[in-house]
């Protein structure tokens, strides 16, 4: 057992059961000024106010949850800072595809650095995300765009999840390119040839459903192929309005990520639904796109979840902190929202907030202790200040 004492703050507190906040819901948590909480096995076993005596002085600190990331492709090979001069230099997303860079580049990369090195690489991401506060994280497949190196990333992924105290959600995304040699029939096929032996290591399934890629039928053939199997979740509408959170919704999707682009006929179709809207402006930010109309999800009664899509061309960086302020910035969502959009929802966006994302008693005690003076206007406010004084996983 451990208690955490002289707490400034204790923000995040949410009841037992709740595992995502929706609508105006979004915008309200629990806070305690003045606070303590006691540790348990690795679980919040009670809080409250008032002087307390325990073994981490929190120092008038703030105590939050720490963050969840739910959409990241950070095992990768080598990097792609050529494309990024190209971006500078006016090429678009679509146009560098066309030239054989943007995915296929990272799939070439991969082919040729060994299992071991990817590993070794990809966990200087993950161990860098840890640092700043992320304590749940999905990771994709998708750079492999073939049977055998599709495979060799899920079990990088899988040596990530035994190695590091941070929980680690796996998703087969075979279907984010087609593969060089492939006519595109031929690899959708593939794809939903790879569901059952990527079923032995990934917990989802993923289809990049947008304009140039795969369609709607191709989405649907594939998820269709998985039910059962794994779970899915969906790349929608960031180039174009492309359909994929409908098919998201048939299929029951546990998200719809991305959301760049998107009308009043999609915030329809994820009412009522157990379907998460994940939208990620750091691709915003680095690719130069439209931010996601999350205000407008949040007046319709919807939740959102927000997540970095770490990834090497659209979105180089896991703060999740920094994610949190684009929210309040560029998407006007208030710290409350964008910080619940950070952790309970981005962790329901996992299937992971039975266990994580917000302050409540049963809950895994995987924490972020600030230094003192934080609050979470302030957090998203001075989003590059070091704020963090410890995580706890």
């Amino acid at each position: 057992m451990s208690l955490i004492y002289n707490i400034g703050l204790l923000a995040g507190i949410q009841p037992e059961g709740v595992l995502r906040v929706e609508g105006a819901a979004q915008g309200e948590t629990g806070m305690l000024r003045n606070a303590w909480l006691r540790i348990e096995d690795g679980r919040i076993a009670d809080f409250g106010t008032g002087p307390r005596k325990g073994d981490i002085d929190a120092c008038g600190g703030m105590v939050i949850p720490g963050f969840c990331d739910s959409h990241t492709h950070i095992v990768y090979a080598g990097s792609r800072d050529g494309e990024f001069l190209d971006k500078i230099n006016g090429l678009s997303y679509e146009e560098i595809a066309a030239r054989g860079g943007g995915i296929l580049n990272s799939a070439d990369l991969l082919h040729q650095t060994p299992e071991r090195e990817l590993y070794r690489q990809s966990m200087v991401r993950v161990k860098e995300m840890m640092k700043k506060g992320t304590v749940a994280l999905e990771i994709k497949s998708g750079y492999g765009l073939n049977p055998e190196d599709e495979l060799k990333m899920l079990r990088v992924i899988r040596r990530i999840r035994e190695t590091v105290p941070a929980t680690v959600k796996s998703t087969f995304l075979g279907a984010h390119a087609i593969g060089r040699g492939y006519t595109h029939e031929a690899y959708v096929q593939a794809v939903i040839d790879m569901i059952p032996a990527a079923a032995e290591y990934a917990d989802f399934v993923d289809v990049f459903c947008d304009e140039g890629f795969f369609t709607v039928d191709d989405t649907d053939r594939i998820l269709s192929a998985a039910q059962h199997l794994l779970t899915p979740k969906i790349h929608a509408n960031e180039l174009a309005v492309s359909g994929g959170v409908q098919v998201g919704v048939k299929h029951q999707a546990l998200s719809v990520d991305h959301l760049e682009r998107t009308t009043d006929a999609e915030i329809e179709a994820l009412k009522g639904t157990w379907t998460m809207p994940t939208m990620l402006p750091g691709s915003s930010f680095f690719l130069g796109l439209p931010y996601g109309r999350a205000k407008d999800y949040i007046k319709a009664g919807l939740g959102v979840a927000l997540a970095s899509d770490y990834n090497p061309g659209s979105s180089p960086c896991g703060d999740m902190r920094f994610v949190m302020a684009q929210g309040c910035i560029k998407m006007r969502l208030t710290p409350v929202e964008a910080f619940n959009a950070v952790t309970l929802n981005s962790a329901y966006a996992m299937g992971v907030s039975t266990e994580y994302g917000s302050i409540t008693r049963g809950k895994r005690a995987a924490l972020i202790l600030t230094e003192p003076g934080w609050d979470l206007t302030k957090l998203a406010y001075q989003y590059q200040t070091p704020f963090i004084r410890k995580v706890l996983f």
